[in-house]
């Protein structure tokens, strides 16, 4: 699924009161400060959706930290979904980036 056989890729899609609350840029340096490939963008539907792309343990480090977010953000919900080969292939190879809203 990546490039890298230890890493895994993990698409998430967070409920709740997560957007204009600062959850994009908060998870844009939570995921480049555990080293993580990948991308955060709003979806029209109110919720924030992310690809996670790293070695198993900084991903779930991550997942894990999505649940509360920054401080005014208010998580109900998050799902995750293994992450298909389309999506790694889009992805940055390296780095942590914010896309348009969908």
């Amino acid at each position: 699924m990546t490039a890298n056989p230890d890493h895994i890729a993990v698409r998430v899609v967070v409920h709740g009161r997560v957007q204009g609350v600062w959850y994009r840029g908060w998870a844009i340096d939570q995921a480049r400060a555990r080293g993580l490939a990948g991308w955060v963008r709003n979806r029209r539907t109110g919720t924030v959706e992310a690809l996670l792309i790293g070695p198993p343990e900084a991903v779930n480090e991550m997942i894990e930290a999505c649940r509360s977010g920054p401080v005014a953000a208010r998580v109900k919900q998050i799902e995750e979904h293994p992450a298909g080969e389309d999506e790694v292939a889009g992805a940055a190879v390296a780095g942590f980036d914010q896309r348009p809203t969908l």
